[in-house]
């Protein structure tokens, strides 16, 4: 009679980790950074329809790396999370933390409970708004959340990408068009290539916007910025 095939719970988490990190490494990075106004979100993208980032709520936007029908379905169900709060409450109500842990949480069951996990790594960000901070959320394929400082990292060769940034990073929040030429040079040190502002995608979360704070840049505002 043949033994029943049997894989401790440690060996399969460990194996589902690393199938997900596989698949999210695949992937290009993408930066979110604090600069003078708001939060800059920077991705290395030539798609100009397939988006990474996107707006969930008025001063909410959604980044996603890693397997891109995966990260978009999580990003459709923040918005119809969103909208309903803040039908049913009030548009206060509606978070950046809330959707966060939101996300963490079905993430995390997923990853606990299906065979396969989501191969996906996705930021939340909130820009502050009448002397409230940013707020830059960073969950993982297995629901873990960190509560990132002046910018976070996913996707691609995200530890190398953070690496640089840290090194060159002073620390306070930069005018809009430093911070774009930080991102940029570092996502084209860890790449070792040259990367055109038609191959970028970039979207800034602009405190001084009346309503809605979400603001995608088109390709000519990106040659403005990096030419100033």
């Amino acid at each position: 009679m043949p033994m029943p095939y049997y894989v401790s719970p440690e060996q399969m988490m460990q194996d589902k980790a690393e199938y997900a990190k596989k698949g999210i490494a695949k992937g290009r990075s993408i930066i979110a950074m604090e600069y003078a106004d708001g939060i800059l979100l920077t991705a290395d993208n030539p798609s100009a329809s397939l988006h990474k980032v996107s707006e969930i709520y008025d001063s909410i936007a959604f980044a996603g790396a890693g397997k891109y029908s995966e990260f978009e379905n999580l990003r459709k169900a923040g918005i119809r999370h969103a909208d309903l709060k803040g039908f049913m409450y009030s548009r206060e109500d509606v978070t950046g933390r809330s959707l966060a842990n939101g996300y963490s949480q079905s993430l995390g069951t997923i990853f606990s409970q299906e065979i396969k996990p989501l191969e996906v790594e996705i930021l939340v960000v909130q820009v502050g708004v009448n002397g409230h901070p940013n707020e830059i959320y960073r969950i993982s394929f297995d629901g873990s959340i960190i509560d990132e400082k002046n910018f976070a990292v996913i996707g691609g060769k995200a530890d190398a990408v953070q690496a640089v940034l840290k090194e060159k990073s002073s620390g306070q929040a930069p005018a809009l068009e430093s911070a774009l030429r930080l991102c940029i040079s570092a996502l084209e040190q860890t790449a070792n290539l040259i990367l055109p502002p038609e191959g970028l995608e970039v979207a800034v979360l602009d405190r001084n916007r009346a309503g809605r704070k979400f603001r995608r840049l088109p390709v000519d505002d990106i040659h403005r910025l990096l030419s100033a």
